[in-house]
């Protein structure tokens, strides 16, 4: 088990929007405010969604790269751009995300029913951002909706090779409509189907809604790691929306020392996770 906590801070996310939530850093000023604000409180990586003027989803070459310039510039945080952007994206724009450069992206391994809609990432798409990703010296985190997610992974990397960094990294996401449940139960099977994994492969854990807690503390009592946000959950307790995206870092910041591996510093992040520094 590991002695300290990684706590990635997921702001925005795709599905969320500004009316509903006006806490949710749309603008690129409010995602820096944001990041500078999560990192004081113990995060390390910011997986990072944009919007456009109207606060809505995209992945604009442009604004990304600015994007990533401006967490650079103001803070030292790990930056994650997500390549799954919103369901309705093509690939083609998923895949071009990469050219923002950051130091990390995501990599769903497999398609899964999302809520009403589906998040669809064909087997030839995972492998193309996995080798594009090695290529550009980008780390990939691993994003795992389902069990059978980890058997495509196990499929991955026996046929392609290792990510850029050596290091195998992934995100259980439980609890969205359609994918695993967010349970102790879930995620304990899940940490099972790692043994087929290298050895040395590392997991966080993301609870969606009402699921964060529970999801959370099991992490914490596996040896996992941490994800929470505003990207996942708006509602810090029943009937409570959440203030702001350090709400919930804090949070998990807390838990974490209760648990006695408090929060990685992002020096350590890089190392464990095989970041370019």
């Amino acid at each position: 088990m590991t002695t300290t906590t990684l706590i990635t801070v997921a702001p925005t996310g795709a599905e969320s929007s500004k009316t509903d939530v006006p806490a949710l850093p749309v603008t690129l000023d409010e995602l820096v405010a944001t990041a500078k604000e999560c990192e004081a409180v113990g995060a390390s990586v910011i997986h990072v969604h944009i919007r456009d003027d109207d606060a809505r989803p995209t992945l604009d070459l442009g604004r990304l790269r600015d994007t990533v310039d401006a967490l650079r510039s103001e803070t030292g945080l790990i930056v994650q751009l997500s390549s799954g952007g919103a369901v309705t994206d093509p690939e083609a724009d998923r895949l071009r995300v990469l050219e923002a450069a950051p130091d990390m992206a995501s990599c769903t391994m497999g398609t899964v029913n999302f809520g009403d809609d589906v998040f669809l990432n064909r087997w030839e798409f995972i492998v193309e951002l996995h080798e594009s990703m090695r290529d550009r010296g980008i780390v990939p985190e691993y994003e795992i909706f389902d069990l059978g997610h980890l058997t495509s992974l196990q499929r991955l990397l026996d046929r392609h090779g290792l990510p850029f960094g050596g290091h195998v990294h992934v995100d259980f996401v439980l609890g969205v409509p359609g994918g695993a449940a967010g349970t102790t139960e879930t995620l304990v099977a899940f940490k099972h189907a790692l043994r087929d994994l290298p050895e040395d492969t590392t997991f966080s854990a993301t609870g969606i809604g009402r699921s964060t807690l529970p999801v959370l503390m099991a992490s914490l009592s596996a040896g996992g790691h941490l994800r929470v946000g505003m990207e996942d959950t708006i509602t810090y307790a029943k009937g409570q929306p959440v203030e702001s995206n350090a709400q919930l870092v804090a949070r998990a910041a807390g838990f974490a020392r209760l648990a006695q591996r408090p929060p990685m510093s992002v020096a350590e992040a890089r190392a464990l996770l095989g970041v370019k520094s």
